[in-house]
């Protein structure tokens, strides 16, 4: 995840949608202050109105798990979260 201060308008909608508080307040923009604690799911920079915020898909798959969970679908059998191109959890373009 990577969070580029200089475009954050400090709207703190972030800070609404992290359900792992990896951000904080600040001053003139949001502070990502525990990014170990980020799981990937991306509802910050969905939420972002700047696109301040990028996050790609990686550790635990929780990309893969969260879209597979808003389709309704089960993890297991919608992908093999095996990490090759074209796998859910693969690099693919965002």
């Amino acid at each position: 995840m990577e969070l580029h201060t200089d475009r954050c308008i400090n709207c703190k909608r972030c800070l609404q949608v992290c359900p792992h508080a990896v951000f904080t307040e600040g001053r003139e923009h949001v502070i990502l202050s525990r990014p170990a604690a980020c799981m990937e799911c991306g509802a910050c920079a969905k939420n972002c109105p700047v696109q301040a915020i990028e996050v790609q898909s990686g550790v635990g798959c929780a990309w893969a798990m969260i879209g597979a969970a808003l389709r309704g679908k089960d993890m297991d059998t919608e992908c093999s979260c095996g990490g090759d191109d074209g796998s859910c959890c693969g690099n693919s373009p965002t």
